[in-house]
């Protein structure tokens, strides 16, 4: 396919998302109706889609519209390219751009691809750093790695993905991290990752987890576990009676498997028995950490849907420490920039709950590399 006619694919996307449906879906759909694109043309074409996802509110302003043409035209004058030389209309490109498509410079919260009403909130949560926040979330996320340090260290396994020709280096935000700097696809292929060496993870979440205070002989409740990222990283750090729970099972389906090729041993379970010294929830959340791997759902968010979230973590919390022994912990996590999502989270719960005491709070924003996070240890007296 040409730059032309991959643009004029993600047009095509791009208007199917904005109509309601999931990117991804979008996406393998557009696939499997053009089975005649490369997997170079198919990378190529979801890179426009979610780099037009992340900066929709600037790219729309500069391209004249809140449309899969619009987005398009906008990504090209953002990166500085005369649309003119892809919207051609030859072959399966694009029509050329015509005099009301113009566009116009974004205003303030546009050209940080903000939305209005969280505006807000952020600026509340991250003060000087909002706009610098705003800016990174714009951008692609890195690829990492969490190391399984419990069967190998960080610069046997440079090595041996290099053999890949994937190249990596270490991270500052945990022990574990590695960020991923070429071949970044041939990761899940590797004879590290088979082996369960390696697991994609971002560095704030290996972050977080290193910040969790194990023990050898703990028993350990990972009580939202999903897909089990978290509960693999912890069992790499100490020899834990683990468990696995989830609100909704068949999101823990993967993870009998990932973790026998990691070489550890966790229990699912549907109905949790305390007590545990240390139970960590990552409870449901707004997202806004992430946007930059999950843009669609900066734009999804609505106040009615943030305050349904807050009912859910506090819910979640209050069942969670039910299940904490005496001088246990109940690690509290979310991948959200927003106070409303934390700090008032706790604030609320020890209001609520007698006989806990917050011992760590920590937030991990973009400019630390990693995703956003927030982490709260709190110690049943």
């Amino acid at each position: 396919m040409t730059p032309g006619a991959r643009i004029a694919a993600a047009i095509e996307v791009l208007d199917r998302v904005l109509s309601g449906t999931r990117a991804e879906v979008a996406l393998t759909n557009w696939g499997r109706a053009n089975r005649f694109a490369g997997s170079g043309d198919r990378s190529a074409i979801r890179d426009h889609v979610f780099a037009a996802l992340r900066c929709r509110r600037s790219f729309a302003a500069l391209g004249g519209a809140e449309t899969g043409r619009g987005l398009m035209l906008g990504a090209l004058r953002a990166a500085g390219t005369d649309p003119a030389t892809l919207f051609t209309g030859e072959g399966h490109a694009p029509p050329a751009p015509a005099a009301h498509e113009a566009g116009r410079a974004p205003d303030t919260l546009e050209a940080l691809d903000c939305p209005d009403w969280l505006a807000p909130p952020l600026r509340a949560a991250l003060g000087p750093d909002f706009a610098p926040v705003m800016v990174a979330l714009q951008h692609r996320a890195p690829v990492f790695l969490r190391v399984n340090l419990a069967r190998i260290d960080r610069a046997s396994v440079i090595a041996r993905l290099a053999t890949e020709d994937i190249e990596a280096r270490p991270h500052p935000l945990a022990s574990s991290a590695l960020e991923v700097t070429s071949g970044e696809r041939r990761i899940q292929t590797s004879t590290a990752y088979a082996e369960g060496l390696v697991e994609l993870q971002d560095a704030s979440s290996q972050a977080v987890v290193e910040a969790l205070p194990l023990t050898d002989g703990q028993r350990v409740l990972d009580y939202c576990a999903g897909g089990g990222g978290k509960t693999l990283a912890m069992a790499a750090r100490a020899r834990l009676r683990l468990e696995a729970h989830d609100a909704y099972p068949g999101r823990m389906r993967d993870l009998p498997v990932r973790a026998k090729r990691a070489g550890v041993q966790v229990r699912l379970t549907e109905a949790p028995r305390g007590p545990y010294d240390l139970v960590l929830t990552d409870v449901p959340c707004s997202g806004s950490g992430s946007w930059r791997r999950d843009p669609e759902g900066k734009w999804a968010l609505t106040p009615d849907r943030l305050a349904a979230l807050q009912a859910i973590q506090a819910l979640v919390m209050d069942r969670a420490a039910a299940l904490v022994a005496p001088k246990g912990v109940l690690a509290y996590a979310t991948c959200s920039l927003l106070r409303e999502e934390n700090e008032a989270r706790v604030a609320g719960f020890l209001s609520r709950q007698e006989g806990w005491l917050p011992t760590l709070q920590r937030r991990f924003t973009p400019l630390d590399g990693g995703d956003g996070f927030f982490l709260a240890l709190l110690t049943r007296c």
